[in-house]
């Protein structure tokens, strides 16, 4: 790297940057951790390219480091973001977007109504502590989110990509990827950001699979998924017991089935929906 180059780019950037930084404060409080190397923000914002010609969702813009490669694609782009501060700014910073600025809580939005119900990519800088509600609203809109892309807790990441026989697979292993095709994209050192989280973060794109009928029901899948993860070290015959009540159907034959010697991390996505409909038959 030449003296010259480091003056005339290196330098006026970390300027920039750090001129942006002083107009909206992070707050803990909403898991915020601004993104400040513009290379991973326009590698994060490029992940979108794989789910082309529909509209983009952006979760968490922030002070719109990832919003400037967005909304440039040539497709419709909106960004949802709860600090009010943040979008006092985005609408200075991107007046031609003011439009498509929505200052609410993504948690609590119907999304039908962001894009008058046509189908989105999902996209973001997802803050740490919510990222696992965003995820499980994803899969209750998964009509609606054909791919999803952004960066998460590394932790989270390799969940979500996990295959099954490994310690990472677990509740969000087997319900994402009972809809979604999993990719681990790369990993994102703490160092660009700010503040500095205490972990590695990791960027992953999920792409709608061609399931379109799981072969059970899918409320009961979420609800066995869960209960036997919240006892993952157990044998299903002994985690499977708090889904049934007095009225069920079910007899002591059916807990002695050699299936049930097995712990949950050791199902495929397949065998989850065999054991859905065995407990279904005896609720």
């Amino acid at each position: 790297m030449t003296v010259s180059f480091f003056r005339k780019i290196i330098v006026p950037l970390r300027r920039y940057i750090n001129d942006q930084m002083k107009k909206v404060r992070p707050k803990k409080n909403l898991g915020q951790h601004f993104l400040t190397d513009l290379g991973i923000a326009r590698r994060i914002a490029d992940t979108v390219d794989a789910c082309p010609d529909i509209p983009v969702l952006e979760i968490g813009p922030g002070m719109g480091v990832m919003t400037q490669y967005l909304y440039p694609k040539d497709r419709e782009f909106k960004c949802v973001e709860i600090d009010t501060e943040s979008v006092a700014y985005l609408q200075e910073a991107f007046p031609k977007l003011r439009g498509g600025i929505i200052g609410d809580d993504f948690l609590r939005m119907d999304l039908n109504e962001v894009f008058g119900g046509r189908q989105f990519v999902l996209t973001g800088n997802y803050p740490y502590d919510i990222s696992s509600q965003i995820f499980f609203k994803m899969l209750d809109n998964k009509d609606l989110i054909p791919c999803c892309t952004g960066m998460i807790q590394r932790e989270v990441a390799l969940r979500i990509a996990s295959c099954p026989g490994n310690k990472a697979y677990g509740i969000l292993s087997v319900l994402i990827q009972a809809w979604y095709d999993t990719e681990y994209l790369f990993t994102v050192d703490e160092n660009v950001f700010n503040p500095p989280p205490k972990v590695k973060s990791a960027v992953i794109r999920m792409t709608r699979n061609g399931r379109t009928d799981l072969g059970c029901d899918w409320q009961l899948f979420r609800r066995l998924v869960k209960t036997v993860f919240n006892q993952r070290r157990k044998m299903l015959r002994v985690s499977l017991r708090q889904m049934f009540t007095e009225n069920s159907r079910v007899t002591p034959e059916f807990f002695r089935q050699e299936f049930l010697t097995k712990r949950p991390e050791q199902l495929t996505h397949e065998e989850f929906v065999t054991l859905t409909n065995m407990v279904a038959e005896v609720l």
